[in-house]
């Protein structure tokens, strides 16, 4: 697998466990639960972004990410419990909707490769017509 691939999953599972996470818990609970799942988001797109296969849009999704991590670290310290439930949610949502773009683009990338293989054509035959 590839750590575009593995990157992106992350990215996918700590953001749809922060949407869980916004409904599930009290919003004290989730103010501090959007602490430590910014914080990670943070730290998984900046050792991702190191590694030298990732492309220039893959980059360009890893910083958004990586500010929608930092805005949730920022906001779960900065706004009231009960209002950055909302907050906390919709950025939440945007984290999982940029982890979804970034596996699209994976697979994209995959399928290219995949059909970028050239086929070998037989050579046509003649046809013979049909004996009655």
């Amino acid at each position: 697998m590839s750590i575009r691939y593995l990157s992106n999953i992350t990215l996918a599972l700590i953001g749809g466990f922060e949407v869980v996470a916004s409904q599930a818990f009290a919003a004290d609970v989730f103010a501090w639960l959007a602490l430590a799942g910014g914080a990670a988001i943070v730290a998984l797109l900046g050792i991702a972004t190191a590694t030298a296969e990732r492309g220039a849009l893959q980059r360009a999704m890893d910083a958004i990410g990586a500010v929608l991590g930092a805005a949730l670290v920022v906001t779960s310290l900065v706004f009231a419990a009960s209002t950055f439930t909302w907050i906390g949610l919709g950025l939440a949502l945007a984290v999982v909707v940029v982890a979804v773009a970034g596996l699209t683009l994976h697979e994209l990338k995959t399928e290219r490769v995949v059909h970028s293989i050239e086929l070998q054509e037989r050579p046509a035959r003649e046809r013979e017509p049909i004996a009655a």
